[in-house]
This record gives C-alpha cells, structure tokens and sequence, in this order.
C-alpha cells in the first residue's frame, strides 16, 4: 500500500515513515525538503499519484494564531483538493487532546480548524488526537 506522510521528516513524521516501511508498506515523506508543500501545492499532485492513504503529521512554522491558522488551513484545503483528483481513499491527521476545549488558545483554534477543513473535504478520515509531543533530545 502507498502512503504519503506529509510532514514525513519531522520529529513524528520520520518515525511513522520507518515504521510504516517497516511494516512493508511504500511509505513516501513529503515535506518542503523532499519537494512537497502543501502550502503552494507545489508536488502534491506528483506524491499523491497511487497513494492509497495519506497521514498528515505536518507542524505550522509559527505558533502565533494567524500564521498557524492560515498554515492548518490553507494546507487542509491543496492537500484534500490535491487527494480528490489523485484518488486517495483515506486521509489521517493527527491532532492534539482537548484542542477543542480551550478556545482562547489561537493555536488549538487553528487545530480545530484543521480538523473541520479534513470533516467537510469529502474525503474519508480519521482524527487522531494524542497527547502532545515534546523532543526532550539535547540540542
């Protein structure tokens, strides 16, 4: 099976790649690095072609709340449009526990918004919410 990670070469992103190629699957990281921005749309069409799944695990740039929000949702809107024209069957983002209890958060309101962009896009999804991630690794 093909999927596309996008986010695929961050700090959860490069770990779900190996383990989904550890698990054999065709597992694609589309990042900016790797030629894949989802925030111009510039080679979603070309990752997309044959992928059957695409897990969304990218990080806005800016915690600040426009920045993030124009991030979550201009990426959710050429990434699903993006997913449409190429097929794709399922699309799982991962979020965050409780981002939608916590309105005053501009971050968690970009989250939220991110996940309402994935509900009305007409593809077939799953939310994950976890726990946040911190890497405690020594810089």
């Amino acid at each position: 099976m093909k999927i596309v990670v996008v986010g695929g070469t961050g700090l959860i992103g490069s770990q779900v790649v190996a383990l989904l190629r550890d698990s054999g699957h065709e597992a694609l990281a589309a990042a900016p690095s790797t030629g894949v921005d989802t925030l111009t749309g510039e080679g979603l069409a070309q990752a997309l072609t044959g992928a059957d799944v695409v897990v969304d695990v990218p990080n806005s740039p800016s915690f600040d709340p426009e920045p993030a929000l124009d991030f979550f949702t201009r990426s959710e809107r050429n990434l699903t449009e993006a997913e449409k024209e190429a097929g794709v069957r399922h699309h799982v983002v991962l979020s965050i526990v409780g981002v939608d209890q916590v309105p005053d958060y501009g971050y968690y309101r970009a989250k939220v918004a991110q996940e309402e962009a994935v509900r009305n896009s007409g593809v077939p999804y799953t939310i994950v919410r976890a726990t946040q991630f911190f890497d405690s690794s020594p810089r």
